[in-house]
Formats: C-alpha cells, structure tokens, sequence
C-alpha cells in the first residue's frame, strides 16, 4: 500500500526554495541553526543545547522514518531550515517547520508551508493539521497564508512545551 509520504516528491521548488530530503551534508547547517535559544523556545521536540549529534541522529534516525516527511529548505543552495509532514495513525498528518533565525521574517516559512500543502494535497491527503504556541503569532500567521484556520486550543502534554498553551490549526481540503 503506497502511502501519503510515499507519493510525495523527493525534491519541491518553489520560486526562491528548494525543498529536498535532509542529508548528513546538511547536519553542521542544522546544528548550527538549531543550537538557537531563540529557535529552540518555539519547537516542541527540538533538544537544547543542539549538537551536530543531534542534526546526524536527525538525519540517520528521524528522516527515513515512516512517520515523518522531512525537507531541507536552502536558498541558493543554502540551509536554512526544515519543513515536514508528521504521520501518527488514525491522525491527519501534521505540518511543521523552523527556519534559523537570520531567516526569520522573509517569507521563506510560508513559501516552503505552501508548497508542501500544495505537495500533500496532490499525494492524497485530505486534511492537514498543526499547531503553535498561543504566544507564537508569527508561526500563526505562517500557518494561516498556508491556508490553516484556528479550530482551538491545547495545553501541550509533553515535549520541549509542555504546559504551555497551544492553537491547534487545520486545513480541510473538500473536493478535488
């Protein structure tokens, strides 16, 4: 049985992205921009301090699950974030992203947000859902280009953000 993650692309472009599948060429980018306080305060699984054993362990052990569907975001050939689909059964799948911060507030998260909804609805899937922190209104808006609606709140039950409200988004696709 082919899967959502199966009829993915391997590789989306965008008009300035390239989104591809992370490789252990991208595990000192990752680990440098994710051994951010900054970052990290928003990111429900990301460990702190983030080491290049923890980009390497995200590459080897992460990726080629069946629960995830990773994409390395570079601009110009250059990483500056992760965006992915997170398969739990008898769930619709659920987008999530982070960029480095020097990345922040350019449009990267909702061009590469976009183009993986866009990527998830061609291979099938009817819904998407995520979230974000209550706080977190720029991850809101990101959510919301991408076609997301609010539909309520969570208090996180573990994680990086556990006890920490969270605005839970979905976006239904109807009929094709």
């Amino acid at each position: 049985m082919t899967t959502i993650k199966d009829r993915l692309p391997a590789s989306i472009r965008t008009e300035r992205l390239v989104l591809t599948v992370p490789t252990m060429a991208h595990a000192p980018a990752i680990a440098q921009l994710a051994n951010n306080k900054n970052v990290h305060r928003w990111m429900a699984r990301l460990p702190f301090p983030y080491a290049l054993s923890d980009a390497e362990f995200f590459v080897e052990e992460i990726v080629p699950t069946a629960e995830e569907a990773c994409f390395a975001i570079e601009v110009d050939g250059t990483f500056i974030g992760v965006v992915g689909l997170h398969f739990a059964d008898g769930q619709v799948p659920e987008l999530g992203y982070w960029l480095g911060e020097a990345f922040w507030g350019q449009g990267y998260a909702s061009e590469a947000a976009r183009a993986l909804v866009a990527e998830a609805r061609a291979a099938g899937a009817t819904a998407l859902r995520s979230r974000a922190l209550k706080e977190n209104v720029s991850s809101r808006n990101v959510l919301r280009k991408a076609g997301f609606t609010e539909t309520g709140e969570a208090i996180e039950a573990a994680n990086n953000l556990a006890g920490q409200t969270m605005v839970l988004m979905r976006l239904e696709f109807g009929e094709r």
